[in-house]
């Protein structure tokens, strides 16, 4: 049986509060984190109530207790999605920041370990339910924190300029994070290249069986240190290789030693037409 994955509610983050109010107030482990109780939410996921932002909670992972580290427990964070184009969207993205820069949480140059299966299991729900809601779904790449030791990622609702999450949305992201499969036919792979929303490896996510680790930009590429680079290959969860959105990525020198390159057609097409909610 998979180990549990922790959901963590922060208390100024509306999207993380209004997911929380529907699942109400689930039975106590009796185990506690800073006083506050970890709750059992399903078979396989927990649930604990932080106080402050959730993208500088640095060290949350430590405070846990033993045993969940032990486990190498991964923390989700359903969160508000921002951007400066106010992109109303579906997220999901590892953390750490891969420049020399940490404006929004983390440090530079640090990256958490990812979940990429977990990951691609979030993205794909998520899209099994976004046409209903006229959304777009995505990967965004990795570029904030906070910093941890254990598998992390963010799970997000974008809704731009209206006043709060949309209900729909909402409710979607309350019924999947609880039930987050790995799959575990999937090849892990670093991807390397493309936008900030990584349009090329959520494709490959969603009709292949690929489930990426971080997810580094083209914009991150740009002076990129050899040691964030080989955190990033490290931290992808027992990645077999690299996929580039583009050749010329390939020749980046910061990359050169870390993996063999893998092509797009080097993970099986999947059966898109199964729904994996409920299986």
């Amino acid at each position: 049986m998979e180990a549990p994955y922790l959901l963590v509610i922060a208390a100024t983050d509306p999207v993380a509060t209004r997911v929380a109010e529907l699942w109400g107030t689930p039975p106590a482990t009796g185990e506690f984190v800073d006083g506050a109780p970890i709750r059992r939410l399903s078979e396989s996921a927990l649930l604990l109530h932080r106080p402050g932002p959730h993208i500088h909670d640095e060290g949350l992972d430590a405070r846990l207790p033993t045993e969940l580290q032990r486990a190498g427990t991964t923390l989700v964070f359903p969160s508000i999605h921002r951007s400066e184009q106010n992109v109303q969207s579906l997220t999901v993205h590892p953390l750490g920041n891969p420049g020399p820069t940490a404006d929004v949480g983390g440090r530079p140059g640090h990256l958490d370990p990812a979940d990429p299966r977990r990951m691609a299991a979030a993205l794909r729900r998520l899209a099994e339910g976004a046409p209903a809601l006229g959304l777009p779904v995505s990967y965004e790449a990795t570029h904030h924190g906070p910093a941890l030791e254990l598998p992390a990622c963010f799970v997000e609702i974008g809704y731009g300029a209206a006043s709060g999450p949309p209900e729909a949305a909402v409710r979607l992201l309350a019924d999947v994070l609880p039930d987050l499969r790995p799959d575990p036919s999937d090849r892990i792979a670093l991807a390397v290249g493309g936008g900030h929303y990584a349009p090329h490896f959520t494709d490959l996510a969603l009709r292949r069986h690929w489930a990426f680790g971080h997810l580094l930009s083209r914009h991150a590429l740009t002076g990129l240190d050899p040691r964030a680079a080989r955190a990033a290959w490290e931290r992808s969860g027992s990645a077999e290789g690299i996929v580039y959105a583009r050749a010329a990525d390939a020749a980046l020198p910061a990359l050169q030693g870390l993996g063999p390159r893998l092509t797009d057609r080097s993970a099986p097409v999947r059966d898109a037409s199964r729904p994996i909610s409920g299986t």
